[in-house]
């Protein structure tokens, strides 16, 4: 059960930050500034891995956990749980944000600025390089070295540098899930939940051209 509050509790704190970020940011006149934002996502993803690493894996992100029971780092039982116990967190924190902030009309839900389609192929490439990284930097479903987390939470903050202003730069469908829910941002919510998960499976192979032999093996039945 550690690693489920783990995973529930290092998912309360992402969503908590990151979409807070984005809250304050538009009830302050942009005082947190879009760098600021990507920023947020970026630390609060490197503390909760060296918080919670060797205890969760610290996924905090459906798509995550799915790419690793995929490639065959982690066991498909595990998986429900920990998705459930993402989305518990992710909930969490979009409930006291709304009660914080009852007047934000989105509770930091990710929308695309331009076409769905522009932002759905930004969020499947965008995951797949996060993915890519996680899958380099990790050993069965958890970080190992000291500079997994700055190496991870950087590409999050990368990404949401560049990516933030078009499409969100989601990359998890639990982060994107509950502040659309609470806030009743529905429209676009296809986009976040399956582009991030399609994204995610597509950093398996290209883990294996790279990586040693045996890296990603067989899909594990349980």
């Amino acid at each position: 059960m550690k690693k489920f509050a783990a995973e529930a509790i290092g998912t309360f704190a992402l969503v908590f930050a990151g979409t807070g970020a984005i809250v304050i940011n538009q009830t302050s006149s942009g005082a947190v500034t879009h760098v600021g934002v990507a920023l947020t996502f970026g630390l609060v993803v490197l503390a909760m891995i060296y918080s919670l690493g060797e205890v969760s894996g610290a996924h905090l992100n459906p798509a995550v956990t799915l790419g690793f029971c995929a490639a065959g780092r982690m066991a498909w039982a595990d998986a429900l749980p920990y998705i459930a116990s993402q989305c518990a967190g992710a909930f969490a924190a979009s409930g006291l944000l709304h009660f914080l902030f009852p007047q934000s009309a989105t509770l930091g839900a990710t929308l695309p600025a331009g076409t769905a389609m522009q932002s759905f192929v930004l969020e499947v490439v965008l995951t797949a390089i996060l993915m890519f990284v996680i899958l380099s930097v990790s050993t069965s479903a958890k970080e190992k070295g000291i500079t997994a987390g700055i190496v991870v939470g950087g590409v999050i903050a990368l990404e949401a540098l560049f990516a933030g202003p078009v499409s969100g730069a989601s990359m998890n469908p639990a982060r994107s899930l509950a502040p659309a829910v609470v806030s009743g941002q529905l429209e676009h919510l296809w986009i976040y939940l399956l582009a991030p998960v399609l994204g995610a499976q597509l950093a398996i192979p290209a883990c294996r051209c790279v990586q040693a032999e045996g890296c990603c093996g067989a899909i594990k039945a349980t």
